[in-house]
């Protein structure tokens, strides 16, 4: 028989179902409140382009450039190694796949690492590295250039991993996306010459992988987002975008089935983006300005989004003295 509570306990169960909520709030609270609004690091030159936040480890993840080694920042900008090695000429995007406790890296090498660049891999890799999430182990190394030894040029940009472990890798200087099987085999996703960008500009970039089945890339000599189906890669897709400039966007971050953030570096911009028709268009629904520091990519932690001031402009640029201190800079729109 079903019993309705008597008076005493329905207040009694008011009392801790307001309490439950109470807490549920305080502890987001005390979660916002406790990631940091910026985290500043300072090596001098390092040129930093990919970022991951580690939540099991309690620390951001950071590439470089121009020294190819992976830093780890914790909250109070200290700076250590996380990982080296000698393959590791520039690194770019990584990807934290936790479930698999590893991490991704793209290695390519565009000439910003004067002790490791050589004629074979100058504007000629596109590489990815393994590496252990706790130890920092390197457990494997793809080269991805091997497999389209012809192109005039390759660079490794950013990675994705679907739920099956299946890695997909963007060159920005040849009209491809890789994919590395669970197994570590590689082979050619998609290759078609409507991906090309014009000589010595970069063409795709940040990319995403969608619960739903597709992946989503960035290109941004054209400022565009494409829609590239699993199933079938070579049906993909450009994502309507009325009235949005997304040029120069680089990495991407998905934060919802129908969410998605955009860094767009030379505009200074985070874009974020909202679809309701499984991204065949999307519209802008919040920006964030970053100022002249080229932001490039995101982490996320918890329910915050960072994104890495990177200053990658003013290493093209060769300024001198060099940029020493870096910013990852929690999001606010």
């Amino acid at each position: 028989m079903l019993r309705f509570p008597t008076p005493l306990l329905a207040t009694r169960l008011g009392v801790l179902a307001a309490a439950a909520l109470f807490a549920t709030a305080c502890d987001k609270d005390e979660n916002t409140a406790s990631a940091p609004s910026q985290v500043n690091f300072t090596q001098t030159a390092l040129y930093p382009e990919g970022t991951q936040y580690d939540e099991k480890n309690s620390h951001f993840l950071v590439s470089s450039q121009t020294a190819g080694r992976i830093g780890q920042v914790l909250d109070d900008g200290t700076y250590t190694q996380f990982a080296d090695d000698a393959q590791l000429i520039s690194t770019i995007g990584m990807k934290l796949d936790a479930d698999r406790s590893r991490l991704l890296v793209a290695v390519s090498d565009p000439g910003y690492n004067a002790t490791r660049t050589t004629a074979a891999t100058l504007k000629k890799l596109a590489a990815v590295a393994i590496f252990n999430r706790d130890s920092g182990a390197k457990t494997g190394y793809v080269n991805l250039g091997a497999l389209r030894p012809s192109a005039a040029a390759h660079f490794a940009n950013d990675i994705a991993v679907d739920n099956a472990g299946n890695a997909y890798v963007t060159d920005s200087y040849a009209p491809i996306i890789y994919k590395i099987d669970v197994n570590g085999t590689a082979s050619v996703f998609l290759e078609n010459s409507a991906l090309a960008a014009p000589a010595g500009m970069f063409g795709l970039n940040g990319i995403v992988y969608h619960p739903n089945g597709y992946l989503l890339v960035a290109k941004s000599d054209e400022g565009a987002l494409l829609k590239v189906p699993l199933a079938t890669p070579a049906n993909f897709t450009k994502v309507t975008a009325t009235g949005l400039n997304l040029a120069g966007d680089d990495g991407l971050q998905l934060l919802d089935n129908t969410t998605l953030l955009a860094a767009c570096n030379a505009q200074g911009q985070v874009y974020r983006l909202s679809s309701t028709d499984d991204f065949v268009t999307v519209s802008r629904t919040g920006s964030f300005a970053t100022g002249d520091v080229y932001p490039t990519t995101l982490a996320r932690r918890g329910s915050e989004s960072y994104v890495l001031y990177s200053y990658l402009n003013a290493l093209q640029k060769m300024q001198s003295p060099p940029v020493s201190q870096f910013s990852l800079t929690r999001i606010a729109f």
